[in-house]
Formats: structure tokens, sequence, C-alpha cells
């Protein structure tokens, strides 16, 4: 990180809620689909601390680092994976030094059904059910965890017929919460927002699966803007920090 940066974040992780710039900026930022809930209770946090306003767009992070490279305007990138940030980095898209892990994701087996499953490994080895949800492991990091869960079970190739692929996690929470897929992979932060039944819910142990680190970092779009260092560093407060634990997510 370069030593600009470092004193501007240093300086603003302490940002105290009374403080209001002397001219607010807007920043735009690109959140990984599973980071949707938790985002939007940190984005009025921000803005009430700042005085800086946010603009957000959601979807897999694949599709977002898609449209990073063709020169969307987004000044930070909330990713599910380490990977893309690193690689956004390499090709100059993003300021060096700047990534971080924001939030350790939580991979789970869920269904609206009560009681769907006792033994969730039995549930995916006898595969008695028509469709299973799980996002798309080419753009999503959840869908290429829900991969490897499968490959260690041994089942992914006899459920590959009824496997529903959402084009991110929040679209494939809608078909575990529809009923158009009996069961599905999801993030346990989706599940802590649900305001329905409670369902069946199986939480994936972690070992089953490569870690989920999610890492934030600043675009060169947002290097000048004052508004991308602050959520930049206002994502490593004790404030973001409580709102992410309380959504399910580990925090470094």
């Amino acid at each position: 990180m370069n030593r600009t940066l470092r004193i501007v974040l240093a300086t603003l992780i302490g940002i105290a809620p009374s403080h209001v710039p002397v001219k607010a900026e807007e920043v735009m930022i690109a959140v990984a689909a599973n980071f949707i809930d938790a985002s939007r209770e940190i984005a009025p946090l921000f803005e009430q601390a700042t005085g800086h306003r946010t603009r957000i767009s959601y979807g897999s992070t694949g599709k977002l680092y898609s449209q990073i490279e063709h020169g969307a305007p987004f000044e930070l990138f909330l990713a599910a994976d380490t990977q893309r940030p690193i690689k956004a980095e390499e090709e100059g898209l993003a300021v060096p030094g700047s990534r971080f892990v924001y939030a350790k994701g939580r991979l789970v087996l869920w269904s609206v059904k009560p009681g769907l499953f006792n033994n969730a490994e039995r549930f995916l080895k006898e595969g008695a059910f028509d469709h299973l949800a799980l996002a798309n492991p080419k753009t999503a990091p959840y869908g290429l965890a829900a991969h490897q869960v499968m490959n260690r079970l041994g089942v992914l190739d006899g459920l590959t017929p009824k496997l529903v692929r959402g084009e991110s996690i929040a679209q494939t929470f809608q078909f575990v919460a529809t009923g158009n897929a009996e069961a599905g992979f999801v993030a346990l932060a989706q599940i802590k927002e649900w305001a329905g039944e409670a369902g069946t819910l199986w939480e994936i142990p972690p070992h089953y699966y490569a870690p989920i680190d999610q890492a934030a970092v600043l675009l060169k779009k947002g290097e000048a803007n004052p508004a991308a260092i602050a959520y930049l560093a206002f994502l490593r407060s004790d404030t973001a920090r409580e709102v992410i634990e309380r959504y399910g997510y580990g925090v470094e």
C-alpha cells in the first residue's frame, strides 16, 4: 500500500459519527451478491458517519469483474473471493496494496421445507429430489464451494442432471425460497435475513470446501475519490465488523 493511502486509511478508520467532510462525495461500489443484506445495513451507517453517499451494484463476482474489465465506473470491488481482486491488481485495474479480506463466507445446504432431511450427507447421496440449486461455479465462489462439497461426498456426477444453477447466489437463494428447487447451497448470511419458516438447514463443515475469503479492493477509478477511500476504511471499523459478524461471516 502506498504511504499516502496508508495514512488516509489509518486516519479514517477512527472516524467519529459526528464527523462530516467539508465536501461529501459519492462512491460507486460493486458488491458480491452474498453480501447484499450486510452491505445494505452498512451503507447508511457509513453515510451517517462520513457524510458521503453510496451507489451499490450487486451481482456474481465473476460478472462484476467482467464489467470492471470492460470499463464499468466502479470505484470499489467487494468480491466473494480473493482471486479476482488479485487479478484486478495484476491487470492494473486496482490500487496495489489496498486489498484485504473483509469477510469469510460460510456455505450451507438449505430448504424451506421443515424436516426435509435429518442427515444432509445421506440426503445428497440418495438424491431423492428433483432439483438442487447452486450458484454458477464459473462466476460465483459459493457455487464453486458447492461443487467442492459434492465432489468430497462423491455425489457430483450423479446429481448433475438435477442441478439448477443461478447466475448469482442471490438468484440461487430465490430458487430455494420459492420452492422451485427442493434444496440448495446458499450463503449462511442469506439465512440470517430470511423472514419465513426456518425450514431445514445444514451448516456445512468448513473443511468440506476451500475457504471463502472475500476480499475488497480499491479500484483505479476510485483512487482519487475520498468517499471510496473512506468506505474501504469504514469496512474495517468495529461498526462494520459487528454487522459482518452478525450475518454469520468470520472476520480477520
